[in-house]
């Protein structure tokens, strides 16, 4: 799998991340232990060296600490800390030992703080200096978030949505980004599997081990309608998948694109060398109109549409 670098971090990373958040089977359906190990493995079989996991994952960390011992060094690891009473630093220790690991090389806040919580920036560079974590960053989801954020200079990172139906923050904030020559971890590109092509409007979910269960119907509506809206540009690409997927990597400013697979067909389909690595200038263009038809760009939502028009009848 091609590899780009992390950031300024100097270290690089396959283009195509694994995300352990399905075989934590705590959010997609539950998972055989057997089956998540075999998973892993077939994703570094792909060339695959970066794996983005929670301690609120389930299962998935401690999966990770049957997998790595052996083959530590071919890994990069990622984690987080989403607030758990006993603190970041303890939480991390926690995980170290569930990980199977003395470090963790790249460790995120899983929201962006606000100005009360600015004493956990300094508690991630502590960990740092104590070398139990080598880089530090934080899961994000709006512009705003990556504003703030990035005005701590010590940030190697950060992770946020980039899908088809996502192109905000990152359209917005491109050019901050690359000043500040943070990595930038892409996650959410199939949406939940409705932008691989897997869902229509009908469908159902079932189990509390699955997320999606909750979801309302209208959702699941509103996002089958959306997705569909791109399926010129999935015929173009060879496949909803395929698009879906080099959408994010387009994007010189993403490090890795992270895929959520609980299943070694799964991990084979999401890590196949022969997925296009980027759309091409012309089926970019023709994705940013659909996304601006369906108003996903800031600025372009219904209640901006609403606001000029009603600038426009007052004027």
């Amino acid at each position: 799998m091609r590899r780009r670098a992390f950031g300024r971090t100097g270290v690089e990373v396959s283009e195509r991340s694994f995300g352990a958040w399905a075989i934590g089977g705590q959010s997609y359906g539950a998972v055989d232990a057997k089956q998540a190990l075999d998973t892993l493995a077939e994703a570094e079989a792909l060339g695959c060296n970066f794996v983005d996991t929670a301690a609120v994952y389930g299962d998935a960390e401690a999966l990770l600490g049957r997998f790595l011992p052996g083959r530590r060094d071919r890994w990069l690891v990622g984690s987080k800390y989403s607030g758990q009473g006993e603190g970041m630093t303890a939480l991390v220790e926690a995980q170290l030992r569930r990980l199977a690991t003395d470090r963790i090389d790249f460790y995120q806040i899983h929201w962006a703080p606000d100005d009360t919580e600015e004493a956990l920036y300094a508690e991630l560079e502590r960990l740092k200096r104590d070398g139990k974590i080598r880089f530090c960053g934080v899961s994000l989801k709006t512009a705003a978030d990556i504003d703030r954020v990035l005005a701590h200079s010590h940030i190697d990172g950060i992770q946020l949505p980039v899908s088809l139906l996502d192109p905000e923050p990152l359209a917005s904030r491109r050019q901050l980004i690359r000043e500040r020559g943070v990595a930038v971890i892409a996650r959410s590109a199939l949406r939940g599997g409705f932008l691989a092509g897997h869902y229509g409007e009908n469908a159902t979910f079932s189990g509390r081990s699955d997320q999606r269960s909750e979801w309302p119907p209208e959702r699941i509506r509103s996002l089958a309608r959306q997705a569909r809206a791109f399926s010129p540009i999935a015929e173009a690409a060879g496949s909803p998948l395929a698009a879906a997927l080099a959408y994010p990597l387009s994007f010189p400013e993403v490090s890795t694109l992270v895929m959520s697979c609980k299943s070694p067909q799964q991990a084979r389909a999401n890590f196949d060398p022969r997925l296009p690595a980027t759309l091409d200038d012309a089926l970019l263009a023709r994705v940013a109109q659909t996304q601006r038809e369906l108003g996903l760009f800031a600025g372009t939502g219904l209640l901006a549409r609403v606001k000029r028009k009603l600038r426009r009848v007052f004027a």
